[in-house]
């Protein structure tokens, strides 16, 4: 993939005048920089934690820094998570996902409502002047990451789609967490 990766940005690497200063705990940083391998940028919040206490998804400015856009608002930090909506892709999810929002009138208009709440809430971060959101909403499925990240950050119902992704992934925090003082599992 080219351009930002999940997680690019780092509040502490913010600058002077940076527009997205980030209060995220340095806890959660350590933690989601274990999570992914590399240190994370562009952080502005933790959207959901994993039963264990760990980030499972953080909230990105809508732009870094250096005024890249970056590609989602919420982004999965925990490794078993991603791995799973991974498979689901491998296994052609997406595709089935999209042909049923052509077929199901009622599926299809509760994604188009996912997809204006969060364009919505990246817009109280900031308005890019775009009315593309991510994971291919409202009217094709595009990242199953995408979409399980929005489902957990804003509660069941919202994504609908993302929904089921998380549930298809199931217990995942069963084994313990992910990544323990600092280091992953």
């Amino acid at each position: 993939m080219s351009g930002p990766q999940p997680g690019d940005s780092h509040p502490s690497d913010s600058q002077p005048g940076d527009s997205h200063p980030s209060e995220v705990d340095p806890g959660d940083l350590t933690a989601v920089a274990a999570q992914l391998g590399r240190p994370p940028r562009g952080v502005v919040a933790v959207a959901h934690r994993c039963p264990c206490g760990n980030p499972t998804v953080v909230t990105t400015a809508p732009r870094l820094a250096d005024g890249t856009p970056f590609p989602t608002l919420y982004y999965l930090t925990c490794r078993r998570l991603t791995v799973g909506a991974s498979r689901q892709e491998a296994d052609g999810v997406m595709r089935s996902m999209t042909e049923r929002l052509r077929r199901d009138p009622e599926l299809a208009q509760a994604q188009r409502g996912a997809h204006h709440r969060y364009l919505a809430e990246r817009n109280r971060i900031e308005d890019l002047g775009t009315t593309v959101s991510a994971g291919g909403m409202p009217d094709r499925v595009k990242c199953l990451h995408v979409l399980a990240a929005h489902a957990l950050a804003c509660g069941d119902g919202v994504n609908p789609l993302g929904d089921e992704v998380v549930a298809a992934i199931g217990q995942w925090w069963r084994s313990g967490p992910c990544v323990l003082s600092g280091r992953p599992d």
